[in-house]
């Protein structure tokens, strides 16, 4: 049976995360119903990337298996019938063992923090009205980069066998009115970019050090860590695959 990988993008602000969930509206039910629609008999996709109740992606994938033939023109159709929220970007052919999850070989997020209030960011990012050094925020991101384990970051109750991740990017700069922080990882925790964020704030601040910052990662528990970040700041920018996985179809 073919499989297919579809690359969408989302704003996340009126959905309940990424993945299908009970008795709350998500971007994969909208892409189901959507595609259901379209081709008259229902799809089941799996999802690359989970991303939280209110975040954005401007890149997340889905695989899923189709016993026909899916062609590019069938972007126009679906995209119809999708709210406005929501985005297939493109549709490719993969091999049969293609997993968009399980063979993502990194994701990039970003999160904007606005300098000034400005009502058009309000819902994509977190107005922040406090001096921050971002000399401190470098070294905050910097020092992340030294540790494996980020159990600190991680949300209570999540389904994983291991907290490591493997960080190999992690800064602050500015861009344009925007403070943002980039992290770069093979794989992340529920709720760790946000943790990382509003912790790393302590440390722009001034309220804690960088060891102390560093005493936060070490001890691998969520409660000392902060997670007050907003969800509405966060984007998932980019998830990257081996060369030649997508077939144009």
């Amino acid at each position: 049976m073919p499989r297919y990988c579809l690359e969408v993008a989302y704003k996340g602000t009126a959905y309940a995360g990424f993945q299908t969930q009970q008795n709350a509206n998500t971007v994969q039910d909208e892409l189901e119903k959507a595609l259901a629609v379209l081709y008259r008999q229902p799809w089941s996709l799996t999802g690359s990337s989970r991303t939280d109740a209110g975040v954005h992606a401007k890149q997340n994938f889905f695989h899923a298996d189709a016993p026909f033939e899916v062609v590019k023109r069938h972007l126009y159709n679906v995209n119809a019938i999708l709210p406005p929220d929501i985005v297939v970007k493109n549709i490719f052919s993969v091999a049969p063992n293609f997993h968009c999850r399980f063979l993502a070989t990194f994701r990039r997020y970003r999160y904007f923090i606005s300098i000034g209030k400005n009502p058009f960011t309000q819902q994509v990012a977190w107005f922040y009205p406090y001096a921050l050094d971002l000399e401190l925020l470098n070294a905050a991101a910097a020092a992340i980069m030294q540790f494996s384990d980020f159990t600190s970051f991680s949300k209570r109750n999540t389904q994983v066998h291991t907290k490591v991740c493997k960080v190999e990017r992690s800064h602050w700069y500015l861009e344009n009115d925007m403070l943002v922080y980039e992290v770069v990882a093979n794989r992340f925790l529920r709720g760790m970019v946000r943790g990382l964020v509003a912790t790393q704030l302590q440390a722009g601040r001034g309220k804690i050090t960088i060891d102390e910052l560093n005493q936060i990662v070490a001890a691998k528990d969520a409660s000392k860590a902060d997670f007050s970040a907003p969800a509405h700041g966060l984007f998932l920018e980019e998830v990257g695959f081996p060369e030649n996985t997508f077939t144009a179809v």
